[in-house]
């Protein structure tokens, strides 16, 4: 039989019991505490995430809209980056296009979308574009369509590009090469790129390829100049034109 705790003892295990409540009591505050402070650290993290992510957009400027080929980073041209935008008109000096800026989920939304109402002047680099051919593209190029111009080079306010838009198929169409191969334009030196460049090269090769092809199918302007050069033979190979000849022949 356990004998009798004295009063001693008794008052020894009470406070032993009392400072056990008292340490599972602060233990749990400051666990409250921790936990407390980790959902605000976890939201500071997530917020200094999201601004480094904001501020970097805006130092790359990658949800930018831009509205001139001035506004447009020196840096975009150097690496031909591709751009995207909505062609509105189809004119002499190239297409108008209104750009179109990625779109980054809640990024785009923080940031200050400037609403502009210009259009980028780009033009089909290294091509002489026809009457026909600009025909052809007012035809073939839908109001607001979306195309993709790989940035080549800039002159002033315009942009010379290779431009790619979806014609039906399941590839897009460079409507550079795409012109030159139905015969409406000449090859003309890439505007911008010094012609010892390896870009430079490469681009002009692909569109005398493409020149090529028209003209050994007879399409479009090349097509006009064997009309033209068979009118002549024709003419030549009358009666009287031969006995002009002759004539002159024994003069």
């Amino acid at each position: 039989m356990t004998p009798p705790l004295s009063a001693a003892e008794d008052l020894q295990e009470q406070r032993q019991k009392k400072e056990t409540q008292a340490s599972s009591n602060i233990v749990a505050k400051i666990s409250q505490i921790a936990d407390n402070h980790l959902t605000i650290i976890r939201n500071i993290s997530t917020g200094l995430a999201l601004a480094g992510v904001v501020l970097l957009a805006r130092s790359i400027k990658l949800t930018s809209k831009f509205g001139s080929a001035l506004e447009i980073p020196a840096e975009f041209i150097e690496k031909n980056v591709r751009l995207r935008g909505r062609v509105h008109h189809v004119t002499e000096k190239g297409l108008e296009v209104e750009h179109v800026p990625i779109s980054v989920p809640v990024i785009s939304s923080l940031l200050r979308q400037r609403r502009s109402d210009a259009l980028l002047l780009v033009r089909l680099a290294g091509v002489e574009v026809t009457e026909d051919g600009r025909a052809w593209l007012k035809q073939q190029i839908k109001p607001t369509q979306i195309v993709w111009f790989k940035l080549l080079s800039r002159e002033e306010s315009s942009l010379d590009c290779l431009v790619m838009a979806n014609m039906g198929g399941v590839f897009r169409t460079c409507l550079n090469e795409e012109l030159l191969g139905q015969g409406f334009g000449k090859t003309v030196p890439v505007s911008g790129l010094h012609y010892q460049s390896r870009l430079y090269w490469k681009v002009h090769k692909r569109l005398l390829k493409a020149e090529l092809k028209a003209q050994k199918k007879g399409r479009g302007l090349w097509k006009e100049r064997d009309i033209w050069k068979q009118m002549i033979d024709n003419f030549n190979s009358y009666r009287i034109v031969k006995h002009l000849k002759k004539l002159f022949k024994r003069v």
